[in-house]
């Protein structure tokens, strides 16, 4: 365990040396807090866009808190992903490129251990970041809005953050299969665009896969969905996460430097 926590407090230092921890959150953060403002000011914008003839009226219908906090989540599926990728795509393959982890696991150190301690600074950088964006965009649906029930807040922030570490596995697992921390990256967003596209194309078929976490995040902001097999859904998912681990531990245990490639 101590080895683990040395481990740990390495990877900790290396994303407060990059900053990371600084510059992912706030750029969560002004994503957050701009969806919601820009919904409350579309109508605005549109009117003074320009391009209208004259006495034009275009009426948008005011969207419910429910409504924001919901396209909020849809956004972050977007962009949230895309950057978590980014910050995270090098977290292996830059130190193996380096061979900074062919010196580390030359002593008696676990390769799960090695993977795991880089896991978990992976998943407090989520855990953070997504809490500022996700506090930003209900603060400022909060102002602008309504107030949203904070038990069905609670829960689309638990499924959604568990949905942003599935996609940090996926890029740490490619981290320590590919050379390049861009082609990981690439990897793992195209594996997690597809697990929310066959997820949403045949719901019935793939009702307990991964891929349908964003959308039990989102409906937790409907009252009329229903539970979707939840509990099944998270457990899967923190089985995928597991193997995923696993199999990056494999991989470099196999092949913890990249000079023979």
């Amino acid at each position: 365990m101590r080895q683990w926590l040395v481990l740990y407090r390495k990877e900790q230092l290396e994303l407060l040396r990059s900053y990371k921890l600084l510059w992912v959150p706030l750029v969560f953060i002004l994503y957050g807090a701009m969806q919601p403002v820009m919904s409350y000011f579309l109508p605005d914008i549109i009117a003074h866009a320009g391009n209208l003839p004259p006495g034009a009226v275009i009426t948008i219908p005011k969207p419910t808190a429910s409504e924001v906090m919901a396209q909020t989540l849809q956004q972050f599926n977007t962009i949230g992903i895309l950057i978590l990728s980014l910050s995270v795509m090098g977290i292996i393959s830059a130190e193996r490129s380096s061979g900074l982890t062919s010196m580390i696991l030359v002593k008696p150190i676990s390769y799960l251990s090695f993977v795991t301690a880089k896991w978990a600074a992976m998943a407090v950088l989520v855990l953070i970041a997504f809490a500022g964006g996700f506090g930003g965009a209900l603060y400022y649906t909060t102002a602008l809005f309504d107030a949203v029930g904070w038990q069905h807040s609670l829960s689309a922030y638990l499924l959604f953050s568990l949905w942003l570490c599935l996609a940090g596995s996926l890029t740490l697992f490619f981290s320590s299969w590919l050379r390049s921390g861009a082609a990981a990256a690439a990897c793992a967003l195209g594996v997690a665009a597809l697990l929310a596209l066959t997820s949403s194309a045949f719901p019935d078929a793939l009702a307990y896969s991964p891929g349908v976490l964003p959308h039990l995040a989102y409906s937790q902001y409907d009252a009329a969905a229903g539970d979707n097999h939840t509990l099944a859904v998270v457990a899967i998912t923190l089985v995928s996460m597991l193997a995923l681990l696993a199999a990056a531990s494999a991989v470099l245990r196999k092949r913890p430097s990249l000079d023979a490639i």
